[in-house]
């Protein structure tokens, strides 16, 4: 498997000179990690969820630029063919590739999870984005309520925001 560092380090030169994006992929990367482990997933699932967290965003840049908006329909448009490029470049294998390109084209839809690694990825963005935008502990509380599933994100939760 391709070494997770050398992505890092890819979308670190992606998103040169933009600390808030690279903050945040690292942060969302982060939280996918522990989660993961929390929830004692197999080595290829938690290999699948942390790349995801690192590539979540890849669509941001392209969909500024495009649409003059970082919404998430654009994300998810734009972004899986940016991390498949990305991620092939770095020979990632191609059931992988394939797996964290439905994630990124789907990380702002909550209504089909359809697997763990994407519950994971949705509820570790969620864990940075209540943070980052500032949510209301009454806001907090409806996402906790509405999305979280996993047992480890759900206690990383309550911790950071006492919900």
């Amino acid at each position: 498997m391709t070494d997770i560092a050398l992505v890092i380090n890819k979308m670190i030169e992606y998103y040169q000179n933009d600390p808030k994006r690279i903050n945040h992929f690292l942060k969302v990367y982060s939280f996918c990690k522990a989660i993961g482990y929390g929830e004692e997933l197999d080595e290829r699932t938690q290999y699948t969820v942390e790349l995801s967290g690192v590539v979540h965003d890849i669509g941001i840049k392209i969909s500024e630029e495009k649409y003059g908006s970082s919404a998430g329909k654009y994300q998810e448009q734009e972004g899986p063919a940016l991390a498949d490029k990305l991620l092939r470049q770095l020979n990632v294998e191609n059931e992988i590739i394939e797996r964290v390109c439905f994630l990124v084209g789907h990380h702002h839809t909550y209504n089909a999870v359809d697997g763990i690694d994407y519950q994971i990825l949705i509820e570790a963005d969620f864990l940075v984005n209540a943070y980052e935008d500032n949510l209301s502990k009454a806001a907090i509380l409806n996402i906790k309520n509405k999305i979280f599933k996993t047992k480890t994100g759900t206690n990383i939760l309550k911790q950071l925001y006492g919900v």
